[in-house]
């Protein structure tokens, strides 16, 4: 057996920025910490902040007056902002600036009067807090059929937006579906699929041409982790998305098997080498790493933090 890399893999800027900037408000605050939600969706993450004296929460209320909260990655709606100030909270919002490029669109189309389109899953945080960011009528939809059965108010006033985090396929054919039905519909095309999400996509293109078995490092709660496993089987390629090494099964390789491995943005480097390190057990003798995309973004935690430091 062998395993191919895929290159770029693992973390982007935005899960960087998000986890400094937890690391970094627990060295300068007094514990606990509190963070609202997960700050990027990978249980291992998570777990290690918690031993550092990070608390997640799903709800403002379970914050007390006055302490410290930071916004997850994801972004939040507009009355979570305004709850936290009611409650006189020290807020570090850790969301990621392609997130907020998103909401600061949505806001300009609907002070325009225009009816708002999220393409995104009902449900993630990213797409409630982006629908929570404007007042107005929000469409929520990510299928061909959704789109046929899309009632408007007007369909000469009509604009939209995406999750970040979203297969370019899939988002690429829900856009054409809409332009075909809204002519004058306006939308950032493919813009708002982040440089990473792409970056990910487009190397898991190339990776499938050279292998027998996709492995996805991801949590299940991962969307981009979820696009990328979508983008291998689209190809015709088995692709398995694990959390980790114990989640691997021997069956799914035999002697021969040539594999390959990529990991969700959210997903730490030492996942993919616990999981290599079981695939050398199971006999993989050699690891290579494709050329792909370097990534040179960088993205600077939040102010408050960097003043506080120095």
């Amino acid at each position: 057996m062998e395993v191919i890399l895929a290159q770029p893999r693992g973390f982007c800027a935005g899960v960087v920025r998000a986890i400094e900037t937890v690391e970094r408000a627990l060295e300068i605050y007094p514990h606990p910490v509190y963070v609202l939600h997960e700050i990027v969706h990978n249980r291992y993450v998570v777990n290690d902040l918690k031993t550092r004296g990070a608390v997640f929460v799903e709800s403002l209320s379970e914050v007390p007056e006055g302490a410290v909260c930071i916004f997850s990655a994801h972004g939040v709606a507009t009355a979570v902002v305004n709850t936290a100030k009611q409650r006189l909270l020290k807020v570090v919002d850790a969301t990621c600036p392609l997130v907020t490029k998103v909401h600061l669109q949505a806001q300009r189309y609907a002070a325009q009067g225009y009816e708002l389109i999220i393409i995104g899953h009902r449900g993630h945080p990213e797409v409630e807090g982006t629908r929570g960011s404007v007042e107005g009528t929000v469409h929520i939809l990510s299928t061909l059929d959704e789109v046929a059965a899309l009632h408007v108010a007007n369909p000469e006033k009509l604009a939209y937006v995406t999750q970040t985090t979203l297969s370019i396929d899939d988002t690429r054919d829900v856009i054409a579906a809409l332009l075909a039905r809204f002519p004058k519909i306006q939308g950032p095309q493919l813009n708002d699929i982040c440089y990473a999400t792409q970056n990910r996509q487009n190397a898991v293109r190339e990776l499938v041409k050279q292998i027998d078995v996709l492995l996805v490092v991801g949590s299940a709660n991962s969307s981009n982790s979820n696009r990328l496993r979508e983008v291998g089987e689209n190809t015709g390629i088995i692709a398995h998305l694990i959390e980790d090494a114990a989640a691997i099964h021997d069956e799914w390789f035999t002697p021969e098997t040539r594999i390959g491995m990529t990991a969700g943005a959210s997903a730490p480097e030492i996942l993919v080498q616990q999981v290599l390190e079981r695939l050398k057990i199971l006999g993989v003798q050699n690891v290579h790493t494709m050329n792909g995309q370097a990534e040179t973004t960088t993205f600077r935690i939040p102010a408050e933090l960097l003043i506080k430091k120095s």
